[in-house]
């Protein structure tokens, strides 16, 4: 099966609210060129230096979109500032502020998702539901950043229904924390699903889906 008719069977099934975003880290430029074709506007990448190296060979398609999806370090954020539209992965209140500060100096006001742990996970970044709720006051401060709703990976290994439960939970939290009415907190978007759980992520209420492996096949890790 071909890129485009992969895009084409999941688009299928994916409500028009949904947002795809093509992750492509390890994929090339020609894949990223038939997804593109394909109509894909949304690529999603984890390491700054690959996505720079893509994005000068496909500088000249209009209306891309970059997505950063993987862990930001803290001084990679000017870098990633001048490159990405949306960060998915701001993932505790020093690295906002962080990127707050420097997106004033740069005049950007970037998209970011709150990277949420909703179960405890050694193996992720993010607040724990706690600590996301003490911090929201501070968080409402970032004016640079427009806050736009959270994102969740679950743990590896979690069966169907426990995965489902997780995603709700996600939203449950969106809903709680937009009806506190903050001035600069917004939570529009959930960004949640992968391949192997996207379907369960988009029934829950996922408003984009970050897809890899079942559009460009198996990759390195």
């Amino acid at each position: 099966m071909t890129i485009a008719q992969r895009i084409a069977q999941i688009r299928a099934h994916l409500p028009e609210s949904v947002r795809l975003i093509a992750v492509t880290k390890q994929v090339s430029v020609d894949a990223m060129m038939q997804a593109y074709q394909a109509g894909i506007r949304d690529f999603g990448e984890s390491r700054l230096q690959e996505a720079q190296a893509k994005s000068e060979q496909l500088g000249d398609l209009p209306g891309l979109t970059w997505h950063l999806i993987g862990h930001l370090q803290s001084n990679k954020v000017k870098p990633a500032l001048d490159h990405f539209h949306w960060i998915h992965s701001i993932d505790s209140l020093k690295l906002a502020q962080r990127v707050d500060r420097l997106a004033e100096g740069l005049e950007v006001k970037p998209k970011v998702c709150l990277q949420v742990k909703i179960l405890p996970d050694p193996n992720k970044s993010g607040w724990q539901i706690p600590e996301l709720i003490g911090d929201l006051a501070t968080l409402n401060q970032c004016k640079n950043l427009e806050i736009k709703g959270l994102m969740t990976i679950p743990p590896l290994g979690l069966d169907q229904a426990k995965t489902l439960a997780l995603f709700e939970r996600a939203r449950q939290l969106a809903q709680e924390i937009q009806a506190q009415n903050w001035d600069n907190i917004s939570m529009q978007e959930l960004s949640m699903g992968m391949s192997g759980d996207y379907h369960l992520a988009v029934q829950a209420g996922s408003t984009m889906v970050r897809l890899g492996t079942i559009l460009f096949g198996e990759r390195s890790p």
